[in-house]
C-alpha cells in the first residue's frame, strides 16, 4: 500500500469524523478536506477545483433559484393548499400523500430537480398546519433519491450502467427496465418513513406563521393604520389645470390637508401598442400628466374640494389599502431609536421626504393612531412611524441605524409584492423545464438555466440580487469541494484494491456473495461521492466482477445504479441531503440515526428483489 494511498484514507477518515462531530461547518470542513488533498500533493490544485465547475454544483444553484420564484410567486403555497385539500386533516394521510407526488415527479426528473420544486412547498405546507419543516425534508430527500429508480431517466447513475453494458457489448436497458426494482425500493422507503418519522426524526422547532409575522405584514399594516377609510383614486382629465405642474407649486397638503401617495400613468417609452402603466412615489417634484391616476389619502369633504379647483374626477368607490403595495412601491413600520435626533422635531422640519424619498402615511403613539395632518406632530419616542415609498428606499432606511429601525424584513415582503399574481407564469417555467430534461432537448443543467433565467426575467424573481440571495451557498460549497473526493480515490488505486478485497472475501459465498460485497460497496462509498461518482467508478467494477465469476452482467450493474441511489448516512451524500440540511435545520447525526437503518432495510430488501427481476 503507497504512501499516497494511506495518506487519502487518512484525509477522508479525519473528514468524515468532523462532518459527524458538528463542530464545525460543514461547508468549511469539506474545503479543510479539499485543501488536505492539494497539501498532500495527491490532487493538483485544478484537479481540487474542478468541482466548482461542475454540471451538478452549477444546476444546484440554478435550482435554488428557481424554488425561490415557486415559494416567492405565491406558488408553493397553491400547491401546498390543493395538498392539503387532499389529505384532509390527516397528518399521517399528509405525510404518504406527499412522498407518493414526490415520488412521481421523481420519476421523470433528477432526485435535485425533484427537491428543488418540492421544497419549498413541503416548508409551506408544514408551516400552514404548524409542524416543523424537519419532519418532512429528510423524507423528502429520501424518497426523491428512491424515486432515481423509477426509469432511465431519473437518475445519472442508471444512465451510466446502462452506458457500460453497451460498452461490453449487451444490449442497453431499456426506459423501464429498472422500474420493478425502483417501485419495490419506493414502497419500502415510505413505510419505513412512515413508521420511524416520530421516533427518529427531529421534531425541530414549529415554523408556523407567528403573531408578530401576520401583524408586520403590509396588508395587516395598512388594517392596523386604518387607511382604507383613507384613500382614494382621482382620475387627472386632459383639460386640469393641474397638468404640467410639479405638486411643490400646488401646495396641496397645506391647502387641503390632503397627501398624494403614488401617481400611476401610461408608459411613454416604445411604440406604446399596450397599454403598459407603471406608478412611481409622488414627490414635490412630480410633474402632473394627464390621464394620471393619483393615489390620494384624506377625508372624502377635502378630496371633493380638491377635485372641483382642479377639475379633477374621483372614483366613487375608496381604493383598497392594499392598492399602495406593488412591485415597485411599498409600506413599512419605522420605529425611533432611544437616541434619535428625530425626537421632538416634526416629520416637515426634519424633511423626512428629502433625506429618505418616503412619505409618512401615520403615526402610532401608545396604540393611537395619528392619521390628521401627521406632517406637523412632534416626534416622540416610542412612536412608530408608518412609511411608504419605493422598497429600495425602504431598504436604504433599514440601514439607517442611528435613527430609526425598520421593523420587519422589507426585503422578504419587496420579493412576495413583485412576484404577486406571478404563480401560473413560474408554473409555466417549471412545466417547461420538467418538459426540456424529460425529452433531453438540452443537457439538464442548461434546462435548469433556461428555468431560472425565465424566472428572473419575467418577474418571478426581483432581480439578479435577488436571485443570486436565494442560492444556499454552504450547499454550493459542500458539494462542489466533495466532488474531487472521487478523483483521488481513483488516482491513489483505493477503489481497485477494495473491489479486489470484496471479490475475495465474498467470493467463497458465490455470485451471491460477491453482488452483496459489490452493492456494499458501493454502497458505502456513495455516502461520501456523489451518485454519479459512485456508478463511474463501480460499474466496472461490477462489469469485471460477473464476467470473472461467470454471473449475469445486469443483475450486478443494477446492483451497483440501486446502491449508487442510496446515499442517506450523511449531508454531502446527495446533493438533495446538502439541499434540506439548512432548510430542516439538521445535525450530521439526524441523517446518520435515520439513514442507516433505512440503508440496512433496503439492503435485505434488494437482495432478494434485484436477484428475483435480474436473476444472478
Amino acid at each position: 500500500m503507497n504512501l499516497d494511498l494511506i495518506l487519502t484514507f487518512v484525509i477522508l477518515g479525519i473528514t468524515i469524523i468532523l462532518f459527524m462531530s458538528n463542530l464545525i461547518r460543514a461547508d468549511l470542513v469539506a474545503v479543510m478536506g479539499l485543501l488536505a488533498f492539494v497539501l498532500a500533493g495527491i490532487l493538483s490544485p485544478a484537479e481540487a477545483l474542478v468541482g466548482f465547475s461542475n454540471s451538478v454544483v452549477i444546476m444546484v444553484a440554478g435550482l435554488f433559484i428557481v424554488g425561490a420564484g415557486i415559494l416567492h410567486t405565491g406558488l408553493a403555497q397553491m400547491a401546498s393548499k390543493f395538498v392539503l385539500r387532499s389529505a384532509g386533516k390527516s397528518e399521517n394521510k399528509l405525510f404518504v400523500i406527499l412522498l407518493v407526488i414526490v415520488a412521481l415527479i421523481g420519476t421523470f426528473m433528477s432526485n435535485t430537480g425533484t427537491v428543488a420544486i418540492m421544497l419549498p412547498i413541503v416548508v409551506s405546507i408544514a408551516i400552514s398546519i404548524h409542524s416543523s419543516p424537519s419532519k418532512f425534508l429528510i423524507p423528502l430527500s429520501y424518497v426523491a433519491s428512491f424515486s432515481g429508480l423509477l426509469t432511465l431517466i431519473a437518475s445519472p447513475a442508471n444512465l451510466i450502467v446502462s452506458e457500460t453494458l453497451v460498452e461490453n457489448g449487451y444490449k442497453k436497458l431499456g426506459f423501464f427496465d429498472i422500474t420493478p426494482v425502483g417501485l419495490v425500493g419506493v414502497v419500502t422507503g415510505i413505510l419505513y418513513l412512515y413508521l420511524v418519522r416520530n421516533k427518529l426524526l427531529p421534531k425541530g422547532k414549529k415554523r408556523g406563521g407567528s403573531e408578530d409575522e401576520h401583524q408586520l405584514s403590509p396588508k395587516q399594516l395598512s388594517v392596523d393604520y386604518q387607511l382604507g377609510g383613507r384613500l382614494y383614486k382621482v382620475q387627472v382629465p386632459e383639460e386640469s389645470v393641474m397638468i404640467g405642474k410639479r405638486l411643490s407649486q400646488l401646495k396641496i397638503p397645506a391647502t387641503y390637508q390632503l397627501y398624494i401617495l403614488k401617481i400611476v400613468r401610461k408608459s411613454q417609452e416604445g411604440l406604446n401598442l399596450l397599454p403598459i402603466r407603471y406608478q412611481e412615489m409622488a414627490g414635490p417634484t412630480s410633474v402632473i400628466q394627464p390621464k394620471d391616476v393619483l393615489y390620494v389619502q384624506g377625508s372624502l369633504e377635502n378630496i371633493e374640494k380638491m377635485v372641483k379647483d382642479f377639475g379633477l374626477t374621483i372614483d366613487e368607490e375608496q381604493s383598497e389599502a392594499d392598492e399602495l403595495v406593488s412591485k415597485q412601491l411599498g409600506i413599512a413600520e419605522v420605529l425611533l431609536t432611544p437616541h434619535s435626533k428625530f425626537i421632538n422635531q416634526t416629520i416637515r422640519g426634519i424633511g423626512f421626504r428629502e433625506k429618505y424619498n418616503l412619505n409618512i402615511l401615520g403615526i402610532n403613539r401608545q396604540g393611537q393612531f395619528v392619521l390628521k395632518e401627521p406632517s406637523k406632530q412632534r416626534l416622540r419616542f416610542g412612536d412608530a412611524l408608518l412609511v411608504q415609498g419605493s422598497w429600495d428606499s425602504i431598504e436604504l432606511l433599514a440601514q439607517e441605524t442611528n435613527d430609526v429601525v425598520v421593523v420587519g424584513q422589507p426585503q422578504v415582503h419587496a420579493r412576495k409584492a413583485a412576484a404577486s399574481g406571478k404563480a401560473p407564469v413560474a408554473a409555466g417555467i417549471i412545466l417547461l423545464m420538467v418538459f426540456l430534461m424529460v425529452f433531453e432537448v438540452f443537457p439538464t443543467v442548461i434546462s435548469v438555466l433556461i428555468g431560472s433565467v425565465l424566472m428572473i426575467l419575467t418577474g418571478c424573481l426581483r432581480n439578479m440580487d435577488d436571485a443570486y440571495s436565494q442560492v444556499n451557498w454552504e450547499t454550493i460549497v459542500l458539494v462542489a469541494a466533495m466532488l474531487p473526493i472521487a478523483t483521488a480515490l481513483e488516482k491513489t488505486g483505493g477503489m481497485l484494491i477494495l473491489s479486489e478485497i470484496i471479490i475475495k472475501t465474498m467470493g467463497g459465498f458465490g455470485s451471491l456473495g460477491v453482488f452483496a460485497g459489490i452493492y456494499l460497496l458501493s454502497m458505502i462509498f456513495g455516502q461520501f461521492i456523489s451518485n454519479t461518482a459512485t456508478a463511474i467508478l463501480f460499474a466496472p467494477i461490477a462489469m469485471n466482477a460477473a464476467l470473472t465469476i461467470d454471473a449475469n452482467p445486469y443483475t450486478f450493474l443494477i446492483a451497483v445504479a440501486v446502491a449508487s441511489n442510496m446515499a442517506f448516512a450523511t449531508p454531502v451524500a446527495s446533493p438533495t441531503n446538502a439541499m434540506v440540511m439548512t432548510a430542516g435545520g439538521y445535525k450530521v447525526f439526524d441523517f446518520v440515526k435515520v439513514g442507516i437503518p433505512l440503508m440496512a432495510v433496503v439492503f435485505v430488501v434488494m437482495m432478494f428483489a434485484i436477484p428475483f427481476f435480474f436473476p444472478l
